[in-house]
């Protein structure tokens, strides 16, 4: 889900979301216009939730358990679409689905470390992307929306260690883009010590498309260099991968924690 659905603070050449621009409509990105409470958003994932599912209950194929344990979900990835630290409550949303007994997975681009510094609820876990080892790349990958936007990013770097839920540094790969230049991408990771390094190859989904072509999307044995040469260079090692979906996971961690699992 996401608090912010069209307003953020990058426009990503991956960005599988539509951009202002991108059909001829062109709005403020910069301001999320949202009135919603979050109890009205958290309402309406729950009704979202119960109409997505509507149509498997009547197919004799779905497999009844997984179906049930879907109508009461456990966790809430907040990741969807936009920047989520432009919802101003956003301390007060996560503090809300905590309340109802699900785990959060809040991701950020980093770019507004005061609203991050400030939240009065700290999610269950913390991704922060990080798609470009230097400002040129950043500016022409993440083609930030306000001046000073790298300056930003790495303040938040900073401030991961300041969290005590685990926090991920999250690089989406996209091929003949920000795919090299590996010890700058260490010396950020570096910075930030988190618990986890995420790469993760670029999908050629969405309005991306207009923008990218389908040979940017690395293949999974690409991801893996990259992640190989990375955790050479920064101590990491890599502690799992999901060949299907391109990802490969790093951690200073023999293995990685599994939140509400006993």
């Amino acid at each position: 889900m996401t608090p912010s659905l069209y307003s953020c603070t990058h426009q990503c050449l991956f960005c599988w979301r539509a951009q202002s621009g991108d059909l001829d409509v062109t709005w403020d990105e910069m301001k999320n216009p949202s009135k919603d409470t979050p109890e009205e958003i958290i309402e309406g994932c729950f009704r979202a939730q119960e109409k997505i599912l509507s149509g498997y209950k009547g197919n004799e194929k779905a497999n009844w358990r997984k179906f049930q344990e879907a109508q009461q979900p456990k966790q809430v990835a907040i990741s969807l679409t936009g920047e989520p630290t432009l919802y101003e409550p956003l301390g007060e949303l996560i503090h809300t689905f905590h309340q109802k007994g699900l785990t959060t997975f809040l991701v950020s681009n980093g770019t507004l470390p005061s609203r991050l510094s400030k939240l009065n609820h700290e999610p269950t876990q913390l991704y922060i992307s990080v798609c470009a080892p230097n400002e040129q790349v950043y500016k022409q990958v993440c083609r930030p929306l306000f001046p000073g936007a790298w300056t930003k990013l790495n303040e938040t770097l900073g401030l991961l260690q300041s969290f005590r839920c685990p926090t991920v540094v999250r690089m989406t790969l996209v091929k003949d883009h920000n795919m090299s230049l590996i010890d700058q991408y260490a010396k950020l990771v570096e910075n930030a010590n988190p618990t986890y390094v995420e790469a993760k190859a670029y999908m050629h989904i969405g309005f991306s498309n207009l923008r990218l072509g389908f040979d940017c999307m690395p293949q999974h044995g690409e991801v893996k260099d990259f992640s190989t040469q990375l955790a050479e260079k920064t101590g990491y090692k890599i502690i799992n991968e999901a060949p299907e979906s391109r990802v490969v996971l790093l951690s200073r961690l023999d293995k990685p924690m599994q939140v509400g699992i006993n």
